[in-house]
């Protein structure tokens, strides 16, 4: 048996880590606006729960944040609820929600503290929810 024939072996668990330069900034937008749960402080490195399986890792590394080329999307039917909630909290948007026929879904944009453009979406693709 080669290693192509081999059956793939499960994932567990998704964690999309980010590189930030003030580790107290960041928990007080994930935690504290945002609302996700901390489950494991490692000193240097926070964890915060998203979803069932899927978890947030923000670890302090002055000068090696790069928010190019990366979005943290949170999916939610309530796109405009939290739209209200992170503008009366100051905050930054990035866009304004609205529909994007293009992708299917239903958006808006935001910043966090280290400038990592924050989605939050709603999907309008009945494939999604197939998946």
């Amino acid at each position: 048996m080669t290693a192509g024939d081999a059956p793939i072996p499960p994932i567990e668990q998704f964690i999309t880590f980010l590189y930030v330069e003030d580790l107290e900034a960041s928990d007080r937008f994930y935690s504290g606006i945002l609302g996700l749960r901390l489950v494991v402080d490692q000193g240097s490195c926070r964890i915060f729960r998203v979803a069932a399986d899927a978890y947030l890792g923000v670890c302090e590394r002055p000068g090696r944040t790069g928010p190019e080329g990366l979005i943290v999307t949170l999916v939610s039917e309530e796109v405009d609820s939290w739209h209200d909630r992170l503008t009366a909290l100051g905050v930054p948007v990035e866009q304004e929600p609205r529909r994007s026929d293009l992708y299917g879904v239903y958006h808006a944009f935001y910043r966090d503290p280290d400038g990592y453009l924050v989605e939050i979406q709603r999907f309008r693709d009945p494939d999604w929810a197939a998946g």
